[in-house]
């Protein structure tokens, strides 16, 4: 708000009001301006307010958002602000225009703030409240998952990953308030999908603990997506807003308290759900699970040969399973080439393996290296129809290359010859052919990263055609 602009206010106010919860007198509220809605900040929410800070004692200025036209945004009840700011800025409405009388001990105490407010002082903050909002918990802190904390909850402990919830959910769409779910649900974090809850809510309950009330404002990419829910009603592409009630929740084991043999249990499940999200295309889940599951081995050593093969092919299957996920999302190739290297230490004769890899290296444009796994993969499996068709691609690739290369050294070689023989500079035009023609070949390269994806599904399909197949087992 600008500093130059006048706020209209009822020169009484009103009565001033104890906002405490003790009831001490410590912070009075007396409204200059009423403020709009029915909610007011929670434990957690960041506000932004304009304030004017004077002493009781004789009026004077100390501090004034207004002067220097800068709104201040705190946490609300974490301790960021004086006492009487987290109590009193708690009980105001959007736009609400209040004095807060803030006694000492709910100021700056006895030492106050030197020089300008001695110890004890009692202070007066006409603070005006602009706007709050929740926790930004979305993964990439684009405010796509805001939470807020209605009811504090009990002890410390939050969900983990896998953890057995009991909750009851309120459903809302945003843009209309009507109510489209309301449920008592169990489920495990991690199997929400299956149940209809969508990653903000399990977003959030990562985040509560027991008996913790809050409201989840979701957007569509984290709520049903493009897809809707025709179960619920929602259809695509709707925000939606979750109040969620944590009843209970029994913490899933952590790697660390599982023996060997719990491991190797739960290792089979997490690889078992990882296959169920593949075959749903369902990628980040099934990855989520795959990940989790060749973690909880990787660093464990076994004596016994039937556990320690078991590890290994666990292990192994992960792998390959998280280079097909990542191959199918088609946004991180290393990712892909990593996880096979991985799986090649384990087995180096893994054709799926080798076949993973050099679609990564095709998309990447590694000709030579992708060239090089589908010739070993025809090494052991000389009929291989899918690893033949591939290794004709990147052979292609390569010979593409290689003219391309040979086309640009001619011109710059011939370029170089004619400036010797010439006091003019090299014909602009055959610099221009030269340069266009670099960026023929850049253009080509990325039309054959794009186009490497289709090349390899269709061969793909030739040796793994269903999603049982590319799925290591």
């Amino acid at each position: 708000m600008p500093a130059e602009e006048k706020i209209e206010v009822k020169p009484e106010g009103g009565e001033a009001e104890d906002v405490t919860t003790k009831k001490d007198g410590g912070v009075k509220k007396r409204i200059l301006r009423e403020g709009h809605g029915t909610e007011k900040p929670c434990e957690g929410d960041t506000v932004l307010v304009h304030y004017v800070g004077t002493l009781a004692s004789d009026g004077s200025q100390f501090d004034s958002s207004r002067d220097r036209n800068d709104a201040f945004s705190f946490k609300i009840g974490k301790g960021e602000v004086i006492k009487g700011w987290d109590t009193g800025v708690a009980t105001m409405k959007r736009g609400e225009l209040a004095v807060l009388t803030c006694r000492g001990d709910y100021a700056y105490g006895e030492k106050g703030s030197l020089p300008k407010i001695p110890g004890n002082a009692t202070l007066n903050f006409e603070v005006e409240l602009i706007d709050f909002f929740g926790e930004d918990i979305s993964p990439d802190k684009d405010k796509s998952i805001m939470r807020r904390v209605l009811i504090k909850g009990e002890d410390y402990q939050t969900p983990n990953d896998c953890a057995q919830i009991r909750c009851h959910l309120i459903g809302r769409f945003k843009d209309t308030g009507k109510v489209f779910d309301t449920r008592e649900v169990e489920f495990e974090i991690g199997d929400g999908e299956n149940h209809n809850i969508v990653s903000g809510i399990e977003s959030a309950l990562q985040k509560m603990k027991k008996h913790e009330k809050c409201q989840v404002d979701i957007q569509a990419k984290h709520a049903f997506g493009s897809a809707g829910c025709p179960a619920l009603g929602v259809g695509p592409d709707q925000d939606v807003i979750y109040e969620i009630v944590l009843n209970s929740f029994e913490k899933a084991k952590e790697n660390w308290q599982m023996n060997g043999k719990e491991k190797l249990v739960q290792s089979e499940l997490a690889k078992s759900k990882g296959t169920e999200f593949f075959k749903q295309e369902k990628w980040a889940r099934a990855i989520k699970h795959y990940q989790r599951c060749f973690e909880m081995l990787q660093h464990e050593e076994y004596e016994d040969e039937e556990e320690k093969k078991k590890s290994k092919a666990t292990i192994l299957a992960a792998r390959l399973n998280l280079a097909a996920c990542y191959l199918k999302t088609n946004n991180d190739f290393l990712k892909v080439v990593d996880h096979c290297d991985e799986a090649l230490k384990l087995d180096d004769k893994s054709e799926k393996a080798l076949f993973r890899r050099g679609q990564a290296r095709l998309a990447m444009n590694d000709f030579e290296l992708a060239a090089t796994d589908f010739e070993k993969i025809l090494e052991l499996q000389p009929d291989n129809k899918a690893a033949r068709q591939q290794l004709h691609i990147a052979q292609q690739r390569v010979k593409a290359y290689r003219e391309r290369e040979k086309r640009l050294y001619g011109k710059m070689f011939a370029s170089m010859r004619s400036s010797e023989g010439q006091s003019q500079p090299a014909n602009e035009g055959d610099n221009r052919d030269m340069f266009e023609d670099m960026g023929d070949y850049k253009a080509n390269g990325t039309k054959a990263a794009a186009a490497n994806g289709s090349d390899a599904g269709e061969a793909a399909a030739t040796t793994e055609s269903t999603t049982e197949a590319e799925v290591s087992a």
